[in-house]
């Protein structure tokens, strides 16, 4: 895979705070791509999205997927590619 094709691309992951979305986050990132992450706060007080410090690497936002009304904005806002 080349992962050059992610360098600069604006990626939002929805989940982030979940162990399999702190993963792709930190993946993404190191690839270069400029993240942001989607969703609910962390639900245990240890969990990959502290351990890691994953808030470093992305631009975390708390909300929930199923309010339209929150995600739109913050959709637009960030505009993914």
């Amino acid at each position: 895979m080349n992962l050059d094709f992610w360098r600069g691309k604006r990626v939002l992951v929805t989940g982030h705070t979940g162990f399999k979305g702190s993963w792709l986050c930190l993946w993404l990132h190191e690839a270069g791509a400029i993240v942001s992450g989607y969703s609910l706060p962390p639900t245990s007080a240890e969990n990959l999205f502290e351990l890691a410090g994953i808030g470093d690497a992305v631009d975390p936002m708390s909300a929930d997927i199923r309010d339209l009304q929150e995600l739109q904005p913050s959709f637009t806002g960030f505009s993914p590619i």
